[in-house]
């Protein structure tokens, strides 16, 4: 059937490399079971496995794992995420440059990326253009998150860490287990996780990064038989938080963590949502068909926030807002010959929002309220054909239509008709052996700005993405690489804060030009011995705008640098693993360092860019393993106290707004150290 192990992944079933060091992990990057060998994409692995041993709780941080990925975040709510250079969204109400998939849906909000996992099997990372096979804005890539799914064996997992000097812990737990053998079967999980974080309010006390999370996660999966599959998930997330918490700084070398806002301004935000998944075969055309259905809530609720960035009481804002979205996908996935295969789909997407608020005036007691609302929808149609000549060599074409509309009060609708093709080309050497190249265009539509802004609307953005590849896999070693050149138009992701219309500040995004982004990506596994495994990663990327008259012709200034905010050129992690037996059980030694080079403050600065200073962390952690599936740990991350930014935003900006003039800055996580334990049966 379409939908079982494909021919070419049982015939080159060598194992291929991943971040953690698990060769032979199967993935689903192009909708079909394969294994990475297989797949003629950059694509990166990580195993929950991997995630635990190295202390990762969310997207965020595994994202240091995976060449080509960047992401930081300013605030419980707001993730800034990329691939090659592009695609990073700095306000919420803008569509992600990378598309984010939980089991494959569609999920609309890059804020997931800091919320805990739950009961995650594995992560693939797919960069480039991924149109042809995903639903929905994968301009620069793809973040797929796999969770652990039921099934008619019983399953208990439970973990539980603690770490100081931030109070930092975490509680999780999951059972599956089956109702009717071999047709019914359940899955639940949940997890609690809070800290203190590392950021001291001094104005009105307290700390400004804290972090207070709840989740819990339940799916039903029913099997009638005939291969037919029906699951439904449900989701809860509750987050409370603050929002933007940046301290006063003299300079990118100024690691204050000394916030002066004169509010707390903490943030809550409530996450829910259900899905539900049907896999039916047609056997007389031998095809599998899937039908994917979603609806995915947020709110947030920010009742009492600093609208001045500073310890003077001048401006108070309060905001509610609510974004729905509704997903349909169906899928053909078809198996014609030996030879050629086909998948084609449908997707239609429906989000609304709406947000009220109002900025406070304090000296003259004067409140400005403000509302918004905008509805998006997309309708797309996309196939791709599957071409196998020869057992070495295959063919996939793909095409994808995107056809969106979205209006907003007091906006012109914006509406585009986009055609996004795909070719991939691919060699087997050798069972061990494979190389490929391939060329793909993605497409991210436009949007609105709050409507206090002074810049209300901005267009969609596009790249084409030319990439050759190679991945090379034994036992002991293995090795993939590529290079790339990505040709972006009308490049979103140069934002300002801008004096507001009713008082204050107001964030906007805007078509900042032209970008060329090209470099090279290398993933790599060593074993020396057969209890020692070495993983690493490196990227060299070069994006920088080559063309920014669309910038100046919006605000009339220019840039102080073709580099694009918050893009390093270098990003790279190694990590070693090494297992000592001791009988039936084994002594896990882990250590591993990720790092960036200096990246893009945001600045509107004409003259003099401000630049972040690289960095390299350094994590560690000693794992007991018993033969049981328990675990004790000891870890540290950060081990020598790496003083960085996760955010930065120079003084020129506040000056334009007439507020005080000062950088702004949030330091990253400090060091912490404490124990985990955890058991699996």
């Amino acid at each position: 059937m379409a939908a079982s192990l494909p021919a070419a992944a049982q015939a080159q079933g060598a194992p291929a490399a991943t971040a953690d060091g698990n060769s032979d992990i199967i993935v689903t990057a192009r909708k079909r079971q394969e294994t990475l060998l297989d797949v003629p994409v950059a694509v990166t692995a990580i195993s929950g496995d991997t995630l635990a041993r190295q202390n990762i709780n969310s997207v965020r941080e595994a994202a240091a794992l995976s060449p080509g990925l960047n992401i930081s975040s300013d605030g419980a709510g707001r993730a800034f995420v990329s691939i090659r250079g592009v695609g990073v969204t700095l306000v919420q109400t803008v569509q992600p440059g990378v598309g984010l998939f939980i089991d494959g849906i569609y999920r609309p909000n890059t804020a997931y990326l800091n919320n805990p996992l739950l009961d995650v099997e594995r992560i693939e990372v797919l960069r480039g253009p991924q149109g042809t096979l995903y639903g929905k804005n994968t301009l620069g890539g793809a973040i797929n998150v796999i969770t652990r799914q039921p099934g008619n064996d019983f399953e208990a997992r439970g973990a539980a860490s603690y770490a100081g000097p931030d109070n930092s812990w975490l509680v999780s737990g999951s059972v599956s287990a089956p109702i009717v053998q071999d047709k019914l079967a359940i899955r639940i999980g949940g997890a609690h996780r809070q800290q203190d974080g590392f950021i001291r309010n001094t104005t009105v006390g307290g700390h400004s990064n804290s972090l207070n999370t709840d989740s819990v996660s339940g799916t039903l999966r029913f099997t009638p038989g005939n291969e037919v599959v029906v699951a439904v998930n449900g989701y809860y997330d509750w987050i409370k938080g603050h929002n933007v918490p940046y301290a006063w700084v003299s300079g990118p070398t100024d690691y204050s963590r000394n916030n002066n806002f004169n509010t707390t301004g903490i943030t809550t935000y409530k996450y829910r949502g259900v899905n539900a998944r049907i896999e039916a075969p047609i056997e007389a055309i031998d095809t599998r068909v899937t039908l994917l259905a979603a609806y995915d809530a947020r709110d947030t609720n920010s009742p009492d926030s600093d609208g001045d960035f500073g310890p003077a009481n001048v401006v108070r804002s309060s905001g509610k807002d609510q974004l729905r979205t509704k997903t349909v996908e169906l899928r053909f996935d078809t198996t014609l010959n030996e030879q050629l295969s086909t998948l084609f789909g449908l997707f239609y997407s429906r989000e609304t929002f709406d947000a009220a608020g109002a900025n406070t005036i304090v000296p003259f007691g004067l409140v400005l309220p403000s509302s918004d609302h905008r509805v998006g929808d997309t309708y797309a149609a996309f196939g791709t054909v599957f071409w196998k000549p020869t057992s070495d060599w295959e063919v996939a074409l793909g095409m994808r239509y995107d056809h969106e509309s979205r209006r907003a009060l007091g906006a012109p609708r914006l509406k585009s008709n986009e055609v996004e093709p795909r070719l991939s080309i691919t060699r087997h050497w050798n069972p061990s052996l494979m190389t490929y190249a391939s060329v793909a265009r993605g497409y991210r539509g436009g949007g609105f700005n709050a409507p206090t802004a002074p810049v209300r609307t901005y267009q969609g953005d596009s790249a084409w993405t030319y990439e050759v590849g190679t991945k090379y896999a034994t036992s002991a070693f293995s090795l993939s690489g590529d290079i790339f050149f990505s040709d972006y138009k009308h490049y979103i992701g140069l934002n300002s804060v801008a004096p507001s219309s009713t008082g204050g500040l107001v964030t906007v995004d805007l078509n900042a030009g032209h970008v060329h982004s090209y470099g090279a990506e290398l993933e790599a596994r060593v074993r020396p011995t057969d209890n020692w495994t070495i993983s690493s990663g490196l990227t060299y990327m070069h994006a920088r705008l080559v063309d920014s008259s669309e910038y100046t012709d919006v605000t009339n200034r220019t840039l102080s640098s073709d580099h694009l905010t918050f893009q390093p050129d270098w990003l790279y992690n190694i990590s070693s693993d090494y297992v000592v037996p001791l009988g039936d059980n084994k002594l896990t030694f882990n250590a591993s360092l990720n790092g960036k080079s200096k990246r893009l403050a945001a600045t509107l600065n004409q003259t003099t860019p401000t630049f972040l200073k690289g960095y390299a962390v350094v994590n560690g952690s000693i794992t007991f393993a018993t033969a049981k599936g328990i675990e004790f740990a000891v870890f540290g991350n950060n081990l020598f106290n790496k003083k960085y930014f996760d955010s930065y935003i120079e003084k020129t900006t506040l000056q334009l707004a007439g507020l005080p003039a000062s950088d702004l800055g949030i330091i990253g996580d400090l060091r912490r150290y404490g124990v985990r334990a955890s058991f699996k049966f």
